[in-house]
């Protein structure tokens, strides 16, 4: 019998990467198809969203999302792009929904993947009402990362890089966020900081209670 190939539409459904889950009985995705996209089910219909990384949703995913998931879905991913996104656990999504957003600092976020939580968390933390990613993709495209550290609020110096960089674990809690960002701006803070080869979540909550007390 002879063998005839698939069609082109059941080829393309094959090589496609995605990421389904459910937030509060919605169905969101992400899916590589080539270009990566965030969708989300609305009356039948998946409508494209822009990403809040700090939206609940993104919660949801990484409770649902598995190991076998992800490992399925990065294969479909640039090989620089999967070595950030598996620099982190429970943020995964938050991570690919960054660089989705703001590709051009990838270099950068992989020199330093703890400033991904500061990115996916932009919202809260700069006191704004919805995720500002073209203002950012701006802003790094006029001044560079350390623009990028100034409209984060962060200290825009080598230094919050170099710690930064030290954090074992990327994946930052959100409690922890606004205290070391305060952290980098106190003198003694940033001086033990920078005094830790490797800064583990201990050392980190140390260091802000200090500062507090």
């Amino acid at each position: 019998m002879k063998h005839h190939p698939s069609p082109p539409s059941r080829l393309k459904s094959s090589l496609t990467g995605r990421l389904t889950w459910s937030h509060y009985g919605v169905l969101h995705r992400v899916i590589c198809d080539p270009s990566l996209r965030f969708e989300r089910q609305e009356d039948g219909e998946w409508i494209a969203f822009t990403p809040d990384p700090a939206h609940d949703c993104f919660a949801s995913g990484a409770v649902m999302l598995d190991a076998r998931a992800w490992n399925r879905f990065l294969e479909f991913v640039p090989p620089a792009v999967r070595d950030l996104i598996t620099c982190f656990g429970p943020g995964r999504l938050a991570a690919l929904a960054v660089w989705a957003q703001c590709p051009a600092l990838l270099t950068d976020l992989l020199a330093s993947p703890a400033l991904v939580p500061f990115l996916a968390r932009h919202v809260p933390l700069r006191g704004g009402q919805r995720p500002a990613w073209s203002e950012l993709i701006a802003i790094h495209e006029r001044e560079g990362i350390f623009g990028v550290l100034a409209w984060l609020g962060l200290p825009s110096s080598p230094q919050t890089l170099r710690v930064l960089a030290r954090v074992s674990d990327p994946d930052l809690p959100r409690r922890l966020l606004a205290p070391l960002r305060a952290s980098l701006w106190d003198p003694a803070s940033l001086w033990a900081l920078q005094r830790s080869t490797v800064l583990g979540e201990r050392e980190l909550m140390t260091c802000c209670h200090a500062l507090a007390a």
